[in-house]
């Protein structure tokens, strides 16, 4: 654990959710591309870790003009999860998810994509 990271703070990750919005004219569109976004940090409860997630997610708002002139703003939408990331966690994780799938391993061909389909991975 950090020595500068208060031992009565929790560790949390939330999942935060932006938009681009690009005006062409004064028409926004309908369909957005959109951003979501883990962020890992530390708060005294989950009512502070909330408000930190919320204070992150504006103050990663900003306007530009794309290529084409336009003004594009990526806007904050929300927060769609917070988790705790408590003693079960290890210190490198930063989600997890719990769900119930049929028979995983058996059907993981079916469940995975290819390595080459990996967001890093892919060219």
């Amino acid at each position: 654990m950090n020595p500068s990271i208060d031992p009565a703070q929790l560790r949390y990750s939330a999942k935060l959710l932006f938009q681009f919005r690009v005006m062409i004219g004064a028409d926004p569109g309908i369909m957005r591309t959109c951003e979501e976004r883990i962020v890992v940090f530390h708060a005294a409860g989950a009512r502070k870790a909330l408000a930190e997630a919320k204070r992150r997610g504006r103050k990663a708002q900003h306007d530009y003009s794309n290529s084409d002139g336009n003004r594009v703003f990526f806007e904050f939408v929300g927060v769609m999860d917070l988790l705790e990331l408590g003693p079960e966690c290890d210190d490198d994780e930063v989600w997890y998810d719990i769900v119930v799938r049929k028979q995983p391993m058996e059907r993981a061909a079916q469940l995975l994509p290819e390595e080459s389909k990996l967001s890093a991975l892919r060219p």
